[in-house]
């Protein structure tokens, strides 16, 4: 019997050891599916595992200020990590910008609509226009900038209708709730039901960058080895892959 039990405890010691590898991030979820295809690559060279949660920037960030435990924060834009940045909850030798992303508006496919940047609101009629929130999300933010220089968000704004996350608003253009939805350049190549009608300048708003950080309260050693390794060659080669621009 205490033979038993010294297997049993060390069986039980061994397993929370394994868990206590496997790496908690906190991802945009303009991430998801190029972030799995980086975790498995990350656990096949090293054994660790990512147990990844996607939702919208903000949302994450304020959960991460509520203490949830998160090891890395992936922002989709610099004023979120910025945001925890000031108030310490990351760690600031971690953080590296890993990536980059184009901001487009989206139709169905072989909608074949004739979307022109300067009147949208005609490809628009009374349709749907699908959104990330402007007020928190990032997507929703850049896109709210880019109608502004554009001088199309009056023209626009009553068709507007808003999501909790840019993921959200490409699903109702692939539904046919909304008639065009404004998205990352990535997020189409995981949506076959839709496709590119439009992309906005890079000057139309402010440049798109995604920055990772080991969050300040993680005792993971594993989390600031998972930072380093998005930076790398093998999960920039992913990122590039699943429609992601290179920042280097």
């Amino acid at each position: 019997m205490k033979k038993l039990a010294l297997v049993l405890a060390f069986t039980v010691c061994a397993s929370s050891l394994a868990l206590a590898k496997d790496i908690n991030v906190f991802a945009a979820a303009s991430m998801k599916g190029t972030l799995d295809e980086i975790g498995s690559a990350y656990k096949a060279k090293t054994g660790n595992a990512i147990i990844a949660t996607y939702a919208a920037t903000g949302t994450l960030a304020k959960q991460i200020e509520a203490a949830a435990p998160a090891d890395v924060f992936i922002s989709a834009d610099e004023q979120w990590m910025n945001e925890l940045a000031s108030k310490n909850l990351i760690k600031p030798d971690t953080r590296k910008d890993i990536a980059g992303n184009t901001l487009v508006i989206v139709e169905a496919k072989d909608a074949k609509l004739s979307v022109k940047l300067d009147d949208i609101a005609a490809a628009l009629g009374d349709g749907k226009l699908a959104l990330a929130d402007i007020s928190s999300v990032p997507a929703g933010k850049y896109a709210k900038s880019a109608l502004d220089k554009l001088g199309q968000w009056s023209k626009v704004e009553k068709n507007v209708v808003m999501q909790d996350n840019v993921r959200g608003a490409l699903a109702l253009v692939a539904k046919g709730e909304a008639k065009l939805g404004i998205v990352y350049g990535s997020d189409v190549l995981v949506e076959p039901k839709v496709e590119i009608a439009a992309a906005f300048p890079d000057d139309s708003h402010a440049p798109i960058r995604y920055p990772a950080a080991v969050v300040a309260a993680s005792q993971n050693d594993d989390a600031a080895n998972f930072t380093a390794f998005l930076a790398g060659d093998e999960a920039q080669a992913i990122l590039k892959k699943g429609g992601f621009t290179s920042l280097k």
